[in-house]
């Protein structure tokens, strides 16, 4: 098991990225954007002056968060900007040994309702992109957020049945902020614990988020287990099955990647994110605390 993050809500630069995860005492870093460029959009020699602070800090990327199929791209336009970006992308990650990336399954069409979203040409794309990079022996995990599977449990469970060999990144938050399309009109918000139940034999790594919907019904994040995303019952639940993978935090309390209108100093950024992952593992002590306990109390 190990921690690492979006590292980009510590700093804008890779230098501020680094210094935030060597505070840490971590090695690894989840690399999204890099002075607001994703890090399969930016320049050769931009990519090339990254590789060389990464290796001089000894800290690795232990996964590209792409933007690949996100909730930015549409399922009505063209396929040609996500093959773009995962060509891109391959290439990168193997020059910095990255084996996982994040992808998602196209935006969801607000105009229509949950069973007229396309499913099938979704499954088409998924498809093809996850032997894109199966071929590579690297790993493609689905993120449940603003796309077809995080429409709710059942939608991802239908896009594993359908892309053969797909695997997820689970965040723990999102079902917060996110509707339930698969119960009936008016949609209730989505049960992280719910959610999570119900696909954690496919989850291949962890996105750790919290929060809740606030009295204006606006998102408002919050450190990890002050939410409702269920953050210590899943992660617990995680430990006791096993699992060795691991857990990347995305405060969004600093600086909200999906907002641009919301900023923040870079020593406010640093701060949060630092406290963050501190509190991040202090909840995992907790919960290994807890498992020895009773492992000791057995006869």
């Amino acid at each position: 098991m190990y921690l690492t993050g979006f590292a980009d809500e510590a700093a804008a630069d890779i230098e501020g990225q680094i210094r935030a995860t060597k505070e840490l005492g971590w090695s690894r870093i989840e690399s999204r954007n890099i002075n607001g460029r994703n890090i399969h959009d930016i320049s050769d020699a931009e990519f090339d002056a990254v590789c060389a602070a990464l290796d001089r800090a000894g800290v690795s990327v232990n996964c590209f968060g792409s933007a690949i199929a996100n909730w930015g791209k549409s399922i009505l336009e063209p396929f040609d900007s996500s093959l773009a970006e995962a060509r891109r992308a391959i290439p990168r990650m193997k020059r910095l040994g990255t084996v996982l990336i994040r992808i998602m399954s196209f935006a969801v069409l607000k105009d229509r309702g949950p069973e007229d979203q396309m499913a099938e040409e979704r499954f088409r794309r998924l498809r093809e992109l996850q032997k894109m990079f199966s071929d590579e022996g690297l790993i493609p995990v689905h993120e449940n957020c603003m796309n077809y599977g995080g429409m709710g449990w059942r939608y991802t469970l239908r896009l594993l049945e359908n892309v053969p060999g797909l695997r997820l990144v689970f965040d723990t938050g999102n079902p917060v902020f996110s509707e339930d399309r698969s119960k009936k009109p008016p949609y209730p918000m989505q049960s992280s614990w719910e959610f999570y139940s119900h696909v954690r034999d496919f989850v291949e790594y962890v996105h750790i988020k919290d929060g809740r919907i606030g009295p204006d019904g606006k998102a408002v994040f919050s450190f990890p287990g002050e939410g409702d995303g269920d953050v210590e019952r899943i992660v617990e639940d995680l430990l006791r099955r096993g699992y060795d993978g691991g857990f990347s935090i995305e405060p969004h309390l600093a600086v909200v990647h999906h907002d641009p209108s919301v900023t923040s100093k870079a020593e406010i950024m640093h701060r949060n994110y630092v406290e963050y992952g501190r509190r991040m593992e202090a909840m995992i002590q907790r919960i290994r605390r807890r498992i020895e306990s009773e492992a000791c109390r057995t006869p």
